[in-house]
């Protein structure tokens, strides 16, 4: 499957925009990460659009997240095993199912949440603009766990002891990445 073709089946699936915006968050760091490990920046960045794109209709049922998402990736004749695998270890946590295993997998893994913390603290910023975010803003709010609290921080930091990226350089990365995109994200 191809990015074009991802972004359909994401928009096929989902309409609310602030979840289109965090699954295009999450491609943009999905490709900067394969970037920087040098892998297959298109397979990546197809896990980052669709690692969510199921959400919606299971939201009710997280333990049917990224099951739904499977399914209608074999309906529309995807067989790349990467693709399937990452989109199932997403959500290991509800299913006890397919935990990561590879870069690949825990660089969604730590980078979903990431996603979230970065646009938090673009929307405390006066001009609400990723361009004022800078590496070091995220990290003075990284301390404060009232904010942002529902960011599970740990899984962020597992970027350190998982993929041998130290904290700062994973948020450097993400952000980077998000600013390239900054007004497809409405930021």
């Amino acid at each position: 499957m191809n990015i074009e073709e991802a972004r359909k089946l994401l928009h096929l699936h989902m309409q609310n925009t602030n979840l289109r915006r965090h699954c295009y968050s999450v491609a943009a760091v999905m490709r900067a990460l394969a970037c920087h490990f040098n892998e297959d920046e298109d397979v990546w960045e197809v896990v980052g659009l669709l690692h969510d794109g199921d959400y919606e209709e299971v939201k009710k049922d997280p333990s049917q997240h990224t099951l739904l998402m499977h399914k209608w990736l074999v309906e529309a004749g995807e067989k790349d095993e990467r693709i399937f695998s990452a989109i199932l270890s997403h959500n290991f946590v509800h299913t006890g199912k397919n935990p990561p295993k590879n870069k690949l997998e825990w660089s969604l893994y730590c980078c979903d949440e990431l996603t979230g913390l970065i646009v938090a603290v673009a929307l405390v910023r006066p001009d609400k603009k990723l361009s004022s975010v800078t590496v070091e803003s995220v990290q003075k709010k990284w301390g404060k766990s009232e904010f942002a609290a529902g960011v599970d921080r740990n899984q962020i930091a597992k970027c350190e002891e998982i993929l041998g990226i130290k904290l700062p350089e994973f948020i450097g990365i993400a952000l980077s990445s998000m600013q390239s995109i900054s007004s497809e994200l409405g930021l």
